[in-house]
C-alpha cells in the first residue's frame, strides 16, 4: 500500500526513480524471464511487495529532478511524514578547495509503519555514479526509522550506469536493473572512498608540488597509460588496484607522485588470465619484462610511451597475510613483500573509477613504513621497502622461463 501511494507520488512530479531494494529485487530475479516476458495482466497475488520488511529503496537520478518543494507539499497531504538528508558534494572538492557544498543525497518518506529510502545517485567524472552515506544531523530524529538497517547509507557507493528496464510487479509499473544479479553483485562490492585533499594540503604545504614541465608531462603520460590500461583490463574481465607508488600517490597526495616514473597496479593470482599479455600487446604496450610464474612471484611490465611502464604485480593469499614477488634479474634473486589481508573499495583516481586496498593505511604502512608520509627519491626496490623479504634464488635451469626481457 505504502509502495503504491510513493510511486503515485513521484509519478504525479514525473520523478523517474528505479528500485534498488535487494531484498526485493533478490526475489525478481528469481523469476525474471517470468516478469519480463507476462504480458499486464493483472497478477493474482502479491508475491514480491507484499514481503514483511521495515523499507523499500528506490534510487533517482540527481539530474533527473530539481523540484522538491512542491513534492514535500503533496507527500504531507496524501499522510507521509518525510525526512531529507544533506552533506557535503565531493565533485567540488578540489586542492586548491574544499568545497562545503551541501547537496541532497537521501530523502525518507515514512506513512503508519513502512518507510521508502530514495537514494540520490549522483554522475561523477569516472562516468560512474555514485551516493553518498548517510550521515543524521545533531537535530534530526534518530527513532524517524531504523537507519541502521538501510542498505545504502553506511557508506558511500560506486556503480556503473545501470540500463533500466520497465516491467510490471505485483500491479506495480515499475524500473528495475535490467540485470538485477549484477546489480545485486555490485552492491556488495560498492563501498567508495574519497581521496584526501585536505591531508593533500597539508602535504604540499610542507613539500610543495613538483610543476616543472617534466612533472607536468609525466603526469599527463602516467594518467594516460592507467586510462589505458583500466580499459583494457575492464574489457578482460579482470579486478585490479592501485598499489605501490600509484596507490601512495593517491592516498598521500591524490595525485600521480611525479618522479616515479611507472604506474603500478595489484591483481589477485586467482584473477589471472593467459590474455593479459596478448591484450596489452594489442593495445599498444609491448611487454618489457616478465618475472617468476603464474605459480609463484609472477610480475609483468609493459612499456608505455616516453619510458613510462607499467608494472602489475600478482598477489598470493595465504592464510594471515598476502604477498607479492620481486626478482632480480641478474642474480636471480627472490624477495618478497608481506601485506595485512586487505578488501577492495572504489575511488576516483585522475578521472577514472578505479580499485584502492579499502585498508589503505595498512596497505601503505606495509610498503612504506611509518614514514610514508616523507617523500623519498631514491628507492631500492630490494631493501628500501619495510615489508620486503629475502625469498631464495631461481634455479638456474628455470631462468629461461622465469626472467624474461624484452
Amino acid at each position: 500500500h505504502v509502495v503504491r501511494k510513493f510511486l503515485s507520488l513521484i509519478s504525479s512530479h514525473n520523478i523517474p526513480v528505479y528500485l534498488i531494494d535487494p531484498l526485493i529485487l533478490g526475489l525478481v530475479d528469481k523469476d525474471i524471464e517470468q516478469i519480463r516476458s507476462s504480458s499486464d495482466g493483472p497478477s493474482p497475488e502479491c508475491k514480491y511487495f507484499c514481503v514483511p520488511r521495515d523499507f523499500t529503496t528506490f534510487a533517482l537520478l540527481d539530474k533527473m529532478w530539481k523540484h522538491e518543494v512542491g513534492l514535500f507539499r503533496t507527500a504531507e497531504k496524501m499522510g507521509f511524514q518525510w525526512l531529507k538528508v544533506l552533506n557535503k558534494d565531493p565533485r567540488l572538492d578540489g586542492m586548491d578547495d574544499l568545497s562545503g557544498t551541501e547537496i541532497p543525497l537521501h530523502y525518507i518518506f515514512k506513512l503508519a509503519s513502512h518507510a521508502i529510502h530514495l537514494v540520490v545517485f549522483y554522475e561523477r567524472s569516472g562516468n560512474y555514479l555514485w551516493h553518498g552515506p548517510l550521515r543524521l544531523k545533531q537535530h534530526m530524529d534518530r527513532k524517524f526509522v531504523p537507519f541502521r538497517k538501510l542498505h545504502f547509507g553506511r557508506y558511500p557507493g560506486a556503480y556503473e550506469k545501470p540500463e533500466l528496464l520497465l516491467v510490471s510487479i505485483d500491479d506495480l509499473k515499475i524500473q528495475i536493473p535490467k540485470n538485477p544479479s549484477s546489480f545485486l553483485e555490485e552492491m556488495t562490492h560498492s563501498r567508495f572512498l574519497e581521496c584526501r585533499y585536505r591531508e593533500a594540503r597539508a602535504f604540499f604545504q610542507l613539500y610543495p608540488d613538483d610543476a616543472s614541465v617534466d612533472a607536468v608531462e609525466f603526469r599527463k603520460r602516467a594518467k594516460s597509460l592507467l586510462h589505458l590500461a583500466a580499459l583494457t583490463l575492464n574489457n578482460l574481465g579482470v579486478k585490479f588496484w592501485l598499489s605501490s607508488g600509484t596507490c601512495l600517490g593517491w592516498y598521500r597526495q591524490c595525485n600521480v607522485i611525479p618522479y616515479s616514473k611507472d604506474v603500478d597496479l595489484g591483481i589477485f593470482i586467482r584473477d589471472y588470465k593467459a590474455d593479459i599479455i596478448p591484450a596489452f600487446q594489442k593495445a599498444g604496450l609491448p611487454l618489457k619484462h616478465k618475472f617468476g610464474k603464474v605459480e609463484d612471484s609472477l610480475e609483468l611490465s609493459f612499456q608505455g610511451e616516453d619510458d613510462v611502464k607499467l608494472d602489475i604485480f600478482f598477489f598470493y593469499e595465504e592464510d594471515d597475510h598476502i604477498w607479492n614477488g620481486g626478482t632480480q634479474a641478474k642474480s636471480g634473486k627472490k624477495f618478497k613483500y608481506l601485506f595485512p589481508k586487505f578488501t577492495l573499495c572504489w575511488t576516483e583516481f585522475v578521472e577514472l573509477k578505479v580499485h584502492v586496498p579499502c585498508e589503505t593505511l595498512q596497505y601503505v604502512e606495509a610498503n612504506y613504513g611509518p614514514d610514508w608520509k616523507v617523500p623519498v627519491k631514491m628507492w631500492d626496490w630490494k631493501s628500501s621497502p619495510s615489508n620486503v623479504q629475502y625469498n631464495g634464488v631461481w634455479p638456474v635451469d628455470e631462468w629461461d622461463d622465469v626472467i624474461q626481457i624484452y
